[in-house]
């Protein structure tokens, strides 16, 4: 196994952990953010307040984007458990 296709392995299964992080997380960003404004736009100080929508929308994401991070992992490994004699040597 030569340090270039490590590399790659590396470089191909962060890609993936970036984009699972990311689907998740970008959009309780959006939501927390816009609740953050109408926060300050009507003084309401609860810290309380921006949990819920952002749960609900985070495991919304899941829901909607589960099946596509799922086969994409599946992807991944079905890759790398059928090239193992390959990427070995």
């Amino acid at each position: 196994m030569t340090p270039g296709v490590v590399l790659d392995l590396y470089r191909e299964a962060l890609l993936l952990v970036i984009m699972m992080v990311s689907v998740m997380v970008v959009p309780s960003l959006i939501v927390g953010l816009m609740i953050s404004v109408f926060q300050a736009a009507t003084q309401i100080n609860e810290q309380t307040l921006s949990f819920l929508p952002r749960l609900i929308v985070t495991l919304g994401a899941l829901m909607w984007f589960g099946p596509w991070l799922l086969t994409k992992l599946m992807d991944l490994f079905s890759f790398l458990f059928h090239n193992i004699p390959l990427l070995i040597g």
